[in-house]
């Protein structure tokens, strides 16, 4: 659920009103557009893949130490997401990330992660010629050829490309490779729930039946006028109207840090274009009350949060009793940490909005996979309503290319010279 009551009396009932029936006007054309395959995806993905990913999974936890998984943008943030928010792999196998940088110190810092491990890579990029992922391919395919041999090595790499086209698709093909597709109507930063996330979130032993059943969920209860998606994205453009441009995902669970990620890539490229777009930003709480708690509180006031609330609690852990009072938390003695982290939540929530923040919240049940997938389509769907709303296409990033234009020209890629 999404709620409101932090805002401050900026909106008024009826402007509010009004964008939301704006914004519910889009969940057809988001359903309907070219890249808009995401919208239906949890009721009618392919089921043969699906049980071809869980095998593949329990291959790879049988032999593999580690998978490492290269991609880049939404080919690595979305499972990765998943994974941590979900508190990490549950099993033998580890998951590595490499092609998300060109740094060779991040590079070295994996293989000698890897050591002497046994492992296994997937490979993600629809063209195969992406940079990043390309490079880190060809290092991490040569010590898996080093170590097993061509032939084993191309047992151990799992391709997720393009179904038909493509230098990934081609060399998979020719080599031999395990292949899952990247379906060519959905974008990467919508495509977490595709063979572009799923194989490396089986591997890691969490239930994808669960999560899809949460998306699945979700779906059912936006589909007909955008539910509580079309609200937060008219209240956010409402915001944004009134110049509050940058908007804050906050929450007070650490394992959330790759979950933001994940949002700030969703929104960030989703609308970030045509010199418009609310600024994604985020924060983990209450480590960053620590440092950017003064310039929320006390800073412009351009800027606006959104709460990710838990509802469950998570008992077990309570301050024990001693007999001095140094630390003067004789107050806390007995006392649950997760109540005392709640409790911090609503505090802050109260502080901000009283410094002149309007704050947003949505509040997810507990911290499982059904709940997980919900979550993440609630944000996919909100995204492609607040994008239209706003007047761009949410599902484009042209954008993205001037940085490689460049960087090909210095490199001396051939049909780039200067």
């Amino acid at each position: 659920m999404i709620g409101f009551k932090y805002t401050g009396g900026i909106i008024s009932e009826e402007e509010y009103q009004k964008k939301i029936d704006i914004a519910r006007t889009f969940v057809a054309r988001a359903e309907q557009d070219a890249f808009g395959g995401w919208v239906n995806l949890p009721i009618n993905y392919d089921k043969t893949e699906f049980e071809r990913i869980k095998k593949a999974a329990k291959k790879i936890n049988d032999d593999s130490d580690c998978l490492v998984c290269i991609g880049i943008g939404g080919s690595y943030l979305g499972h990765r997401a998943v994974i941590e928010t979900l508190g990490g792999e549950r099993g033998r196998t580890k998951i590595l990330y490499a092609g998300n940088s060109l740094s060779a110190r991040e590079m070295r810092r994996v293989i000698d992660r890897l050591g002497d491990a046994d492992f296994s890579v997937n490979v993600i990029s629809k063209s195969g010629t992406t940079t990043e992922p390309a490079v880190a391919f060809r290092v991490f395919k040569q010590m898996l050829i080093d170590k097993y041999g061509a032939e084993e090595a191309a047992k151990r790499i799992y391709a997720t490309t393009d179904a038909a086209k493509g230098a990934l698709h081609d060399e998979a093909a020719a080599k031999g490779y395990e292949s899952f597709v990247v379906p060519d109507n959905i974008g990467g930063r919508y495509s977490v729930l595709t063979a572009v996330g799923l194989l490396a979130i089986a591997t890691a032993g969490i239930d994808i039946d669960a999560l899809m059943d949460g998306a699945a969920e979700e779906r059912t209860s936006l589909i007909s006028d955008g539910g509580f998606a079309a609200e937060y994205a008219a209240m956010r453009n409402l915001l944004f109207e009134k110049d509050y441009n940058i908007e804050i995902l906050a929450n007070f669970e650490p394992q959330f840090m790759y979950f933001n990620e994940w949002w700030k890539q969703l929104f960030g490229e989703s609308e970030g274009k045509d010199q418009t777009g609310i600024y994604p930003a985020s924060v983990i709480d209450s480590t960053d009350l620590h440092s950017m708690g003064q310039y929320i509180q006390q800073g412009r006031r351009n800027l606006f949060e959104t709460f990710v609330e838990v509802a469950a609690d998570y008992n077990g852990i309570t301050v024990p009793k001693m007999d001095e009072n140094l630390d003067g938390l004789k107050y806390l003695e007995g006392k649950e940490l997760d109540y005392i982290n709640k409790t911090a939540n609503a505090a802050t929530r109260e502080a901000h909005t009283s410094g002149g923040v309007p704050v947003l919240e949505v509040t997810m049940p507990k911290i499982d996979e059904r709940s997980l997938g919900a979550l993440i389509y609630f944000f996919e769907m909100s995204c492609a309503l607040s994008g239209f709303t706003l007047g761009v296409n949410p599902f484009d990033q042209p954008g993205v290319e001037a940085y490689k234009t460049r960087m090909f020209e210095l490199l001396g890629k051939p049909g780039y010279e200067k």
